[in-house]
């Protein structure tokens, strides 16, 4: 086996196991509790892009991303928005770029997401499954 194969044989297993660590999250979008607005998959998907400012309720909206290297980031943008983390990053480049938007507040893991969410009616996130308390309500996307 060459050098040149067998790098690639590495990458390509390399790639597959980041992969899998994405699908083996169990990602749930969460609300505060007193949140009454009806979500479907796609009213989250144009939350997370800038396409929708406002809950189905009229009340304004406050997404809360993840950082990119989050585990449950990964998931959420392959499963929840059907992109990939890159085209995510891509399509909010452009938009800060030319000025059409700004991407939602990142922050660093599930608690804080918990924490801001608990804390804001307006808030709306996602964890992974195993990190969900009562202090927030979570969104079934069927």
């Amino acid at each position: 086996m060459s050098i040149k194969s067998f790098l690639k044989t590495l990458i390509g297993i390399a790639a597959g196991c980041s992969i899998s660590l994405y699908s083996l999250a169990d990602v749930v979008v969460i609300v505060h509790p007193s949140n009454d607005a009806a979500l479907s998959q796609k009213d989250v998907q144009r939350i997370f892009l800038g396409k929708e400012k406002k809950f189905s309720n009229g009340k304004e909206v406050l997404p809360i991303n993840q950082v990119p290297s989050s585990n449950a980031r990964g998931s959420f943008d392959t499963d929840t928005l059907g992109r990939s983390s890159t085209q995510i990053a891509a399509y909010w480049s452009k938009l800060v770029f030319t000025g059409k938007g700004i991407p939602p507040k990142e922050l660093d893991n599930d608690a804080e997401v918990l924490a801001i969410v608990a804390d804001n009616q307006n808030a709306i996130g996602y964890v992974d499954s195993a990190s969900v308390s009562d202090a927030v309500k979570v969104i079934s996307l069927n």
